[in-house]
Order: C-alpha cells, then structure tokens, then sequence
C-alpha cells in the first residue's frame, strides 16, 4: 500500500488520559469564599459590611492591647509608662491573680489544695463525661467530692469520712426499698445520708479540726473564680438528679406527688434567682434546727441547686414527652417494673433528647454564679468591684479587669458547648 493512501480507520488509544486538575476557582480557598461569603450579591455586600466592621475594631483594640503595660505597681505607675499614649494596664492582673482566682483571704501557702482538687477534679469528671472509659473508673468520681471538701476547707478528715458513711447507708437503703417504690427508695437514701451526717457531726469532739492535718480554712475565705467553679460544677452536678427527680414526679400517677412537683416547679421558675440569693443569705438560717450555725456557701449551694433544678426538671419533661407511647409499651411487654423501664430504656432516650437544653441550663446557672456577689461573697465580679476597684491602686482600671473575667467565663461555657457537641455526635444513632 502508498505511503499517500488516506487512513480511514481512526486512532484509539489504549492508555488512559490522566485527569487535569481541577479550575483554581473551583477548589481551596476560592471556592470556599465564593461559596459561603460570595454566592449571591446580598451576600457579599454582607460579608465586606462585615469585614469593614471588624476592622474597624481590630484598629481600635489591636494596638490597646499589643501597647498594654504588664509591670506596674499602680495605675498611675502605667499612665507615666504609656507617657500619654494609648495602651491597656494589664498590670493589675500581673499584681491581682491570685486574688482574682482564689479571693483575697484564702491563705497564699494553701493554694496548692485548690490546685490539686481541680486536678483531681478533671480525673473524676473523666468516666462521667466520656462513657466509653472503664466503668471502675467511676469509684474515683464517688469519692472526689468527699476528697475535695477535705482539700479545700481542710480541717478534720472525720467529716468527709462521716459524710461518706452517710450516703454508703443511703445507698444500702435506696438498694433494699427501690423494688418496691423509686420514691421511696430515693428519699428515704437522702434522709438516711443525712441523718448520719448530722449525728456524726454532732459526735465530733470540739477543737477537733486544731489538730488536723489541714489547717481549716472557712466558707467565707473562699472567693475569686475559685468560687465561681465550685458553685457551678456543685449546683449542676446536684440539679441533674434531682431534676430527673421532679420530672418523673410531675408525671406521676399519684396526685400528691404530682402536685407537689408542680407547685415546686412553677414556684422556683417564678422567682428571679437573686431573690433565692437574698434568702439564703438572710431567711434560710431560721429552717434550720435552733442553735446551729449554717455554712452561707451551703444555703447558696441549696438554693441555687433548687433554682436550677426547676428548669431542668422541665428540659427533662420535654425529653420524656418527646418519645413515642411505643416505648412504653415496649417496657411493658419486656416485664420491666417502673424503675426499670426508667433506668434501661425511658431516661437513655429522654436525657439523650435533652442534652442541648440541659447544657444551655448548665451554661446559665455557671454564669449566674457572679450574682452571689449582692450577697457579700467575694466570687471573681465580687472580688473585682470591691477589694480591687476600691483600692486606691487600682481605681479606675474597668476593661481590663472585666475583659479578663469574660475571657475565663467564654473558656469554660465554650469548652461546655463543644462536649455537649461532640457528645451529641456520639450518641446520634437514630439513622446510623
């Protein structure tokens, strides 16, 4: 065949054309702008609004902060260092820090047992939080609030072993009777858990806590962020139960118990948490028996764990509305009495449903803390508006000292938000 005779068969290849990269527009950083910044014009008019409001601040708070003085003795030692210029005194937090975190009275030598409590503190809270560690794990989160008050108020180690005694028996009791009456069971394991607490207290010697290990350090030295925390991870950790408490109680089928679960629940939600405060501090010493003194943080605990556990009962009730009637009759089919059905297949569900209410009420309840300063405790907005804006160092210093308690407070609620994300990530099992 000529060389010139035209080919009519066409060419076929036999490799694969190797693919081309993708338009720049269409990946990476451009395309993630034009999708969620620029998709639409109404969008990008937002998105530069947006930017220029933020620059717009940057430029006014960049160069207050970056100028900021870190080693002065008084606010007027700052103002002669900036000589005039713009610049924030971080210096009263440098000179200020511990009393910020541990209030003003706590003794400086002792700081090493709040420390440790919040150490202990992240190992207990651990098997709760994440419920794929070992459950044995959980004997540790038993004992750490009996560990911690010892660590933080000192004194006689025979009160937390006593306190301890007390909940073992209640629990001994809620074991015995629950079969019979979830009720009963639980309120006769508190009863019994405080009535060892209150003879045992009674039984201790006077002068006992001169001789202890720790020194004691009263409820009225405690103050600052410490303060804050211990409020928080107290009432919240309290409220939970008895919130599950009051909801199931608010559907029970029995009227007394219902009633009174109502009335409770509608009563605290009435009531601003701050008239709760002014209670505790100055009516709630007369409900106790006559003669005894009551620790202030102990009425604040009651009556902040009475305020919040109101709100959650009702986050509870919503999970608990929320299931379909199948899963009752699910229990029932199954032969399960009341507390078991409760404990192995109603709850799991409910809670699993509340968990962003329960964590939004958590939120709440931890930034309410800063209201117990209208009652003299020194908590960190307590210790910032008294001892430190009144001395004469330091009057006159506002952003710094609120920039910094915000910053501490956004740490720990964002740090909530995330788990409770996560957990709910966990625990999304409905379309798996």
């Amino acid at each position: 065949m000529s060389d010139t005779h035209a080919q009519t068969v066409a060419f076929v290849r036999d490799t694969q054309i190797p693919p081309s990269p993708p338009p720049a527009s269409e990946v990476g950083p451009i395309k993630w702008m034009r999708t969620n910044l620029f998709a639409t014009i109404p969008n990008a008019i937002l998105t530069l609004v947006a930017l220029y409001v933020i620059y717009i601040v940057l430029a006014k708070t960049l160069p207050w902060i970056l100028n900021g003085v870190w080693d002065a003795p008084s606010l007027t030692a700052c103002r002669e260092i900036l000589d005039g210029g713009r610049g924030a005194c971080f210096a009263v937090l440098s000179e200020r820090w511990h009393q910020l975190i541990y209030g003003f009275k706590y003794p400086s030598e002792e700081y090493w047992r709040p420390n440790l409590a919040f150490v202990l503190f992240l190992f207990a809270a651990a098997p709760v939080l994440f419920y794929r560690l070992p459950r044995k794990l959980l004997i540790g989160t038993a004992l750490f609030p009996f560990v911690a008050y010892w660590l933080i108020w000192g004194g006689s180690i025979l009160i937390p072993l006593i306190a301890l005694a007390g909940f073992v028996a209640g629990a001994l009791v809620y074991q015995r009777f629950v079969a019979g009456s979830f009720a009963a069971g639980f309120f006769g394991a508190v009863a019994v858990a405080m009535l060892v607490w209150i003879i045992g207290g009674k039984l201790l010697p006077e002068g006992i806590s001169e001789n202890a290990f720790l020194p004691a350090v009263p409820s009225r030295d405690l103050g600052g962020f410490m303060l804050n925390f211990m409020l928080g991870v107290t009432c919240v950790s309290l409220s939970v139960p008895l919130g599950i408490v009051l909801a199931l109680g608010r559907q029970s089928s029995m009227p007394l118990i219902k009633w009174i679960c109502v009335i409770f629940i509608e009563f605290i939600r009435g009531v601003p948490l701050i008239t709760l405060l002014f209670v505790a501090s100055v009516m709630l010493a007369y409900f106790f028996p006559p003669g005894t003194t009551t620790d202030l943080f102990l009425r604040v605990v009651i009556m902040i764990t009475m305020f919040s556990s109101a709100y959650i009962a009702e986050v509870i009730r919503g999970g608990l509305a929320a299931l379909p009637r199948g899963q009752y009759e699910a229990a029932d089919s199954l032969g399960l009495d009341y507390p078991q059905a409760m404990r192995l297949i109603i709850l799991p569900q409910a809670l699993k449903i509340s968990i962003p209410g329960i964590v939004n009420v958590a939120v709440g309840l931890f930034k309410d803390t800063t209201l117990v300063s209208v009652i003299s405790m020194f908590d960190l907005v307590g210790m910032i508006r008294g001892p430190i804006l009144a001395s004469s160092e330091w009057n006159g210093v506002y952003w710094e000292l609120f920039g910094f308690a915000a910053l501490l407070f956004f740490v720990v609620c964002y740090g909530i938000s995330q788990y409770s994300q996560w957990l709910e990530r966990q625990l999304a099992t409905d379309h798996r």
